[in-house]
């Protein structure tokens, strides 16, 4: 299996599909997720880019460290993978604390972004009591009995209704995660402040919001457009993994959007 070590010897798995010569393109999983939730964009994906899947660091194969994660240690995980496959410039695609990471970067390594998706995400996560009360519901006991609230908020109920199959997947994902890894990104989500930083983003700009998202609703997403010059902003029919409710829809807007 894959693994580079970030600036703090974090172990960081990641996976590379793709014509070695073709444009990079990294994809950064939501909280409670792994790298397995963008397999429908690395299908539609991998002829026309080098997809670059990854795990955030607490979630899927990666390390998780027992400690407060903070958004400077998301941004720079992206860089010691792109850094490891030899990757000056790179398109980058992030969903919800993906998105948020992906924010970091066009403000702190603009040269090294060629262009930007953010989905579902949100500049700002308030309020840091609810992080709070997840942090220490999770300590106390474990991912469980979180799991039927953030599925709720993973999709519509129409998707539950429909897909049942994907939702065990997600469900067996976020149960089985390190509860270690879940509260240090809990931790980056609480702190974290984009709002004043956002106008700093030069890199084209893809925003896309889930009309039905609870989580970080359109009006989240209409803020982060409105602040970066020229970005665009697209709705789905979705709520908040909205390219697993709306993969070809998703990855048609990545396609046009990355080119």
């Amino acid at each position: 299996m894959p693994f580079v070590s970030s600036f703090d010897s974090c172990r960081l798995f990641y996976r590379v599909e793709g014509p070695v010569d073709a444009p990079p393109l990294i994809l950064s999983n939501s909280l409670g997720t792994d790298h397995m939730m963008w397999q429908a964009q690395a299908v539609a994906l991998n002829k026309k880019f080098r997809v670059i899947r990854y795990d955030q660091r607490g979630h899927g194969a990666s390390d998780a460290f027992h400690k407060k994660y903070t958004l400077d240690d998301l941004g720079k995980d992206v860089l010691a993978i792109a850094d490891r496959l030899a990757i000056d410039r790179f398109a980058f695609c992030g969903l919800s604390m993906g998105g948020l990471t992906g924010q970091w970067l066009g403000v702190n390594a603009p040269e090294r972004i060629a262009s930007l998706a953010l989905a579902d995400t949100s500049a700002h996560f308030p309020p840091a009591e609810m992080w709070q009360e997840r942090i220490e519901m999770v300590g106390e006991n474990g991912m469980t009995p979180l799991s039927d609230l953030t599925l709720e908020r993973f999709f519509t109920r129409r998707f539950h209704q429909a897909h049942p199959a994907t939702i065990d997947v997600f469900r067996h994902i976020f149960e089985n995660m390190d509860p270690a890894g879940y509260v240090g990104c809990c931790e980056a989500l609480k702190a974290a402040d984009m709002r004043e930083e956002l106008v700093k983003i030069t890199a084209p700009t893809l925003v896309i919001s889930g009309e039905h998202d609870p989580s970080t609703p359109p009006e989240r997403g209409e803020f982060i457009a409105g602040e970066i010059s020229g970005a665009e902003h697209v709705l789905l029919d979705a709520a908040h993994i909205s390219n697993v409710e709306q993969p070809a829809a998703f990855s048609q807007a990545l396609i046009d959007h990355f080119g």
